[in-house]
């Protein structure tokens, strides 16, 4: 399709090419530098006037300001509404301003300045969105003040995820941060069956779940599902406090070495082929409420400490490199 717009300088409508280029404009009175798209005349070499473009560099230019005066942008706000299950006319009546207020932020209205620091703690804090919905829930109908406190506890739930098994995650993401939900969730299975093999102690708390797609942690994967993987990750990643002793790591070490070489599919398969997920999956087999994403299937703890002592004599596991044998085996066995 042409791109087609008014050429002042040919008098007539004129094909017109895109180019970007660094501009300067004066907000506020502050100089904003940003990438401008322009529209060119493919016959003359003139810029035209097209009102899309027009509206693109604006909005890209009202998104420089805010961020260099940390005021909330249009996609957090976006964000807000999604994350909380609520419309912008809604989050606008229960914050007390004008049923349209949001709507005009997201049209690309700058938002004010106290406006934008109430928006930026409900988009940084579950716990205070939680109380503004609590105290302000009489401005809201009966529905849509269920369906946002519902998600609220949702969220909250989500939250939940043990200190020593985001060190972990932490760990694995500064070694390899392509890591697929798959891979990552074997991997904390092979975390959680290796520490215990070598302390007779479990790393997590939090029982693994024997899911369709191999073991799987159910907190790590509704938090994804709820946050998404870059919100997640940027978390855990910037959290400084979330730190492992020398032997956690050389565990974590060892897995990312011996397993994580592996594609997400070969090591659901590996997770597939031991017996803690097997007798977990077989005893539910019965069950009519079993399905797909069922999470409820509790690998026992006991079944994973019985099952690694049993690989560790095997296999002569008396080292941590060791632990390279019964990866190999298990590859081998999936290939065959």
């Amino acid at each position: 399709m042409k791109n087609l717009a008014y050429c002042e300088r040919c008098m007539s409508n004129k094909e017109y090419k895109l180019q970007r280029n660094k501009k300067t404009s004066v907000l506020n009175n502050e100089e904003i530098s940003f990438e401008a798209k322009e529209a060119i005349c493919e016959a003359c070499g003139n810029e035209i006037f097209v009102s899309d473009i027009c509206d693109h560099n604006l909005n890209v230019l009202y998104e420089k300001y805010k961020i260099r005066h940390n005021i909330i942008s249009i996609m957090e706000i976006k964000n807000i509404l999604t994350k909380y299950s609520i419309s912008n006319e809604e989050l606008s009546l229960l914050l007390g301003w004008k049923s349209y207020t949001l709507k005009r932020y997201l049209n690309g209205d700058m938002p004010l300045k106290d406006h934008s620091n109430v928006l930026k703690k409900i988009y940084e804090s579950i716990d205070y969105y939680s109380i503004v919905l609590q105290t302000n829930r009489d401005k809201l109908d009966v529905i849509s003040y269920s369906k946002s406190r519902q998600t609220v506890r949702n969220l909250l739930n989500a939250e939940i995820i043990e200190v020593k098994m985001e060190a972990v995650i932490k760990y694995i993401l500064i070694r390899g941060e392509d890591f697929t939900d798959l891979t990552l969730q074997k991997l904390l299975y092979f975390v959680q069956s290796f520490y215990y093999m070598f302390t007779n102690t479990f790393i997590f708390e939090e029982d693994c779940k024997a899911a369709i797609d191999g073991p799987v942690y159910a907190s790590i994967r509704e938090r994804y599902r709820i946050f998404g993987y870059k919100e997640v990750h940027r978390g855990i990643l910037s959290n400084d406090k979330l730190t492992l002793d020398d032997f956690e790591r050389n565990i974590v070490e060892s897995v990312i070495k011996f397993y994580g070489c592996y594609s997400g599919k070969i090591i659901k398969q590996m997770t597939q082929n031991e017996a803690p997920w097997i007798l977990s999956r077989t005893k539910n087999t019965c069950s009519t409420d079993l399905d797909e994403e069922d999470f409820g299937i509790i690998i026992d703890k006991s079944l994973i400490s019985e099952y690694v002592i049993s690989v560790k004599e095997k296999y002569n596991i008396l080292n941590l490199l060791d632990i390279q044998k019964y990866s190999t085996d298990l590859f081998n066995k999936i290939s065959m």
